[in-house]
This record gives structure tokens, C-alpha cells and sequence, in this order.
């Protein structure tokens, strides 16, 4: 068993559809990762990392209803196993299958349920799962920037596609217990915050304040604000179907993972327009209202930043954010583990994949030619330092993750009683 603070990077594998549903912006691909898949698993080994943020991608692995491509799946998954990495497996990150179509489906939990649990089934030797990635980033990117997918700007939308992406989420996690009951999941959300410019935006920024939190309030079953009620009623949801998230949660067997980049947080105008407000408050501040409001066991899931002209701004981040995680732990928060997102640079990025223009940004810890960068070298000492000396009598130590090396097909499930799961008890 893996008992100590989990050191990761990811592979980015996001795939959403812009211009109407006719581009699809696949990062495994522009990222050449489906040509270079068995060196960058050489390259996270050579890191010294033992878990992987990773998962096909939907729109190439799922069909249609039953219907699946498992040859990549198979390939990849098989060379995980075999060089004993943990993945943290990312089912759906931003996109559907084209025959899905977007996340206005009503009919998207249910048959995505039906993919996780068929990954299960094939793959029953992995533990660690992301079913959905960013479910609030998904909706608002989708239904009130109108970037991606349905490229809509509505209210209604965005609470269609938040029910229907935590419906998901939480329908997945269900059929993926029935293979593996000890299965432990890591919902990596973007932590943010609304800064109110002037005192006539203060309304304008309590209202996203609270909204920031309604992919977790519904996945954890946490009763939402009055004014939340309202608004998630006022467009479209339902009285039983909210009643579903408060009966249907698996909080206990959840970490919350969480993502941290510079543009977190923002200036809210009086008008309600909000802007890019840089890094103000930090990691630290921002983990602790999401951690005093779920009360589980944390993970700092995504970061990074570009190399920029002096080719050390990334390995400052790093520092900057590691102080904050140690700050965080410190203070008595289960914070179990760090990641670095992700392992090669990406790709339009910098436009937040609303257009496709193959602009490379130097976010990886090593580049697309997988040559290790500035940051790189920097995580793989800060791994080798702190991996053994993270204080031992901590509850970040009884996380039972299983490796896959351990995995001998006998699964035993968490009792929420007993002394090994507390780690993971809401």
C-alpha cells in the first residue's frame, strides 16, 4: 500500500468542441501523446512520480450505448500496470462523443454511468478516479461563456449542464463501487473567487461567490443557500431532482481535489463583468473556505504556469505553491497530496481552447520534444526531498491506496467504521 503524500503530475486529456460542435480539441493529440504515450510514462517514472492524473479519451473510447474502442485503453492501461503507476483515472474532461452531443443531454448520466462502469469492469485493478473533471468549469465555459460544446450563454443552461454533470459524476461512482467498493475519488474542482471592484459590485460578486460552489454543494449532498435554491429552481431544476443529490452522495468515500492557477480569482464589476484578478488571496486562503465548507481530505489537483524570458517564473510558482500546500497542511487541513499539471507543455491553452490555433505554452515540466524543463528538474527534487519526511503521524499516511502491483483481484470494501477509512470520511 501507498500510505504517504501522493506526489503527481497529469496528462492532460481534455477534448470539448468549439465552432459549433465541428473542431474537436483533442490535447492527446496536439500534445502528441497517442504517438509518444510510452515515453512520457518513462518521463513520469524518471520524475520519480507513482501517480498519474490520465484517462482515455471519451470521444475515441465510447461509441456508442454498449459499444467501446478499448485498443488504446488496453495499451496504456496495460504499461501503467506493469510499471506499477497509480492512475487517477479521468473519464470525461470537457467533451462528449459527437453521438452524446453536449451536456443539454438528458440522457448523458446515465449512459456515461454505463462507460465508467464498463472501464471498471476491464480494468478492475484501478482504485483512483476523477469521473468528471471541473464539472463547474465544464458548465460555465460551455453555457455562460459560450466557449465550448453547447456554446451557450444562459442561466438555464448552466444549470441544465451542472445537473447533469454532477448527475454523472455521481451516478459513475456508483457503478464504479459495485466493481470496486474500496474505490476512492478525487473530484478535482477549480477553487476560485470573485473580488468585488467597487461597492456596487458587491451584490454581482456574492452571487458567483456562491455559485463558485454548486458542482461540489450537489456531488457532497450539502444543502444549498437560499438564494441558490431560488436561482437553481428559477432555471430549470427541479424539486426531486435536487432532492437527488442530497440522497445519492458518496462524500465518504471522496477526497477534494482541488485546481489553483493566477487566474482563480477575479474582479467583478458593477455591471456583473468579471476580469482576470491575478493571484491575491493564494492557494491557502481559498483551500481553507472550500475545506471548512466540505470538511474532506484535499488535494492540490492542477497547477502550473508558463516559463516565461527569465526561464524561472514556473520554478517560483512551484515554491509558491508548495509553501502554500505545507501552509495549509500545517494548519491542521488533511492535505494529501500535490500535483503538477501537466507533464508536457500544452496546447492553446492560453486561449482556454476556445480557438485553435496550435499556439504551444510552456506549462509542462518537460516541453513537446520531451525535453525536461527549468520546473521539471526543480519537482523531481522537491519529490526527492520531501516524499520521506513528510511527517509520519499524519492522517494524510491512511489514505489506502492500493498499487497496482498489489492489486490481487480480493477487494474489500470501506467500512465507514473502521479506524483505516478515516481519511476518507466526511
Amino acid at each position: 500500500m501507498h500510505a504517504g503524500f501522493i506526489f503527481a503530475t497529469g496528462i492532460e486529456n481534455s477534448n470539448p468542441t468549439i465552432d459549433g460542435g465541428r473542431v474537436r480539441m483533442d490535447e492527446l493529440e496536439k500534445c502528441g501523446h497517442y504517438q509518444q504515450w510510452r515515453r512520457d510514462f518513462d518521463l513520469v517514472q524518471e520524475l520519480g512520480l507513482r501517480v498519474l492524473r490520465y484517462g482515455p479519451p471519451l470521444h475515441r473510447t465510447f461509441l456508442g450505448p454498449d459499444r467501446f474502442d478499448w485498443e488504446f485503453a488496453d495499451l496504456t492501461f496495460a504499461d501503467l500496470q506493469r510499471r506499477n503507476i497509480a492512475p487517477i483515472v479521468d473519464l470525461c474532461h470537457f467533451g462528449l462523443p459527437d453521438w452524446i452531443g453536449n451536456f443539454q443531454n438528458p440522457d448523458f448520466p446515465a449512459l456515461f454511468a454505463d462507460y465508467a462502469g464498463a472501464f471498471a469492469r476491464r480494468y478492475p485493478w484501478v482504485q483512483m478516479y476523477t469521473p468528471i473533471n471541473e464539472m463547474w468549469i465544464c458548465a460555465v465555459f460551455s453555457c455562460l461563456y459560450g466557449w465550448w460544446n453547447e456554446q451557450l450563454r444562459t442561466d438555464s443552461a448552466f444549470v441544465t449542464a451542472i445537473k447533469h454533470l454532477v448527475k454523472a459524476n455521481i451516478l459513475a461512482m456508483h457503478a464504479i463501487i459495485k466493481v470496486r467498493p474500496d474505490a476512492l475519488f478525487i473530484q478535482s474542482e477549480s477553487t476560485e473567487y470573485f473580488h468585488a471592484e467597487s461597492p456596487d459590485a458587491i451584490a454581482a460578486a456574492e452571487m458567483n461567490n456562491a455559485r463558485r460552489f454548486l458542482a461540489l454543494d450537489l456531488n457532497y449532498g450539502r444543502r444549498v443557500d437560499s438564494e441558490m435554491y431560488e436561482y437553481l429552481l428559477d432555471n430549470g431544476m427541479r424539486r426531486e431532482e435536487y432532492h437527488f443529490f442530497l440522497q445519492h452522495n458518496l462524500k465518504h468515500q471522496c477526497i477534494m481535489g482541488n485546481d489553483y492557477y493566477q487566474t482563480n480569482e477575479h474582479y467583478v464589476a458593477a455591471d456583473g463583468m468579471t476580469r482576470a484578478a491575478g493571484e491575491i488571496f493564494g492557494y491557502a486562503v481559498i483551500t481553507h473556505q472550500y475545506y471548512n465548507r466540505y470538511r474532506l481530505p484535499v488535494m492540490h489537483t492542477e497547477t502550473n504556469l508558463c516559463q516565461g524570458p527569465g526561464g524561472d517564473e514556473a520554478v517560483y510558482w512551484l515554491k509558491k505553491e508548495w509553501a502554500n500546500v505545507l501552509r495549509v497542511r500545517n494548519n491542521g487541513v488533511p492535505l494529501i497530496g500535490f500535483t503538477w499539471y501537466s507533464l508536457t507543455d500544452q496546447v492553446d491553452w492560453d486561449s482556454a481552447l476556445r480557438v485553435n490555433k496550435g499556439n504551444v505554452n510552456a506549462l509542462g515540466l518537460v516541453d513537446l520534444e520531451r525535453k525536461i524543463r527549468p520546473v521539471g528538474v526543480a519537482y523531481r527534487e522537491l519529490v526527492r526531498a520531501w516524499e520521506a519526511v513528510l511527517p509520519t503521524k499524519s492522517i494524510c499516511l491512511q489514505v489506502p491506496v492500493v498499487m497496482p502491483h498489489e492489486f490481487g483481484g480480493e477487494i474489500t470494501s470501506l467500512d465507514p467504521e473502521s479506524p483505516a477509512s478515516g481519511a476518507i470520511l466526511g
